[in-house]
């Protein structure tokens, strides 16, 4: 199975929601740093991705049609350049929302000591392709609006499809050309909602 959609956008820009909607849209799974749990060998392969080491997309994505969220997200370009006719989608919010959402659940839960594969991931994740200083407002918020810049700075044109939490189906309908669900959009993992699933476990997005 090929990617149909490859997410850039960072955690706590609705991917969670947006799982739920390209699973309803492609009939298969989306792979979201929820998977990765489920999944120990991946959190490995990550970080050799993080360092810079060949890893094998097509293996590690096998039986999923998308990917969003970190932390496939911080390798869009290296995923564009790997699945040619995957729409590029860059899902956002504005920085201070983001921030205020970011920083009261992925990033306060991870204070907490997380396992050494998760954690040994998180650094180089963060160290690679976002910020080490995720508690620092401004140095965070840096590095978000400096990753989503390059986004709309380098993907191609024709490929790259921007969605806000609210914009619904539309957008994505539009670029994988299918019909909009007769249902609601799933709204999903408010910071209430996500604060409350992951007492005694993993951190979400």
């Amino acid at each position: 199975m090929t990617l149909k959609m490859i997410g850039a956008g960072f955690g706590r820009t609705g991917t969670l929601s947006l799982k739920l909607a390209l699973e309803r849209l492609l009939g298969a799974p989306c792979y979201h740093m929820m998977e990765v749990f489920p999944r120990p060998a991946h959190f490995g392969l990550w970080t050799a991705a993080a360092r810079g080491q060949a890893v094998d997309w097509n293996a590690l994505f096998d039986g999923f049609a998308a990917v969003v969220d970190w932390p496939a997200s911080a390798f869009w370009a290296e995923l564009a350049a790997e699945y040619p006719g995957a729409p590029i989608l860059l899902s956002t919010r504005d920085s201070a929302s983001w921030w205020k959402s970011a920083s009261a659940t992925i990033f306060d839960r991870s204070r907490t000591a997380p396992a050494p594969p998760m954690r040994e991931m998180l650094d180089a994740l963060f160290g690679a392709r976002f910020t080490l200083a995720i508690h620092d407002r401004e140095q965070a918020i840096a590095a978000y609006e400096r990753h989503n810049a390059h986004v709309r700075a380098t993907a191609p044109r024709d490929r790259l499809v921007e969605w806000r939490p609210g914009d619904g189906w539309a957008p994505l309908c539009k670029a994988l050309a299918l019909p909009v669900p007769d249902e609601p959009f799933p709204h999903v993992n408010t910071t209430d909602e996500f604060r409350a699933r992951v007492v005694g476990g993993p951190p979400g997005h």
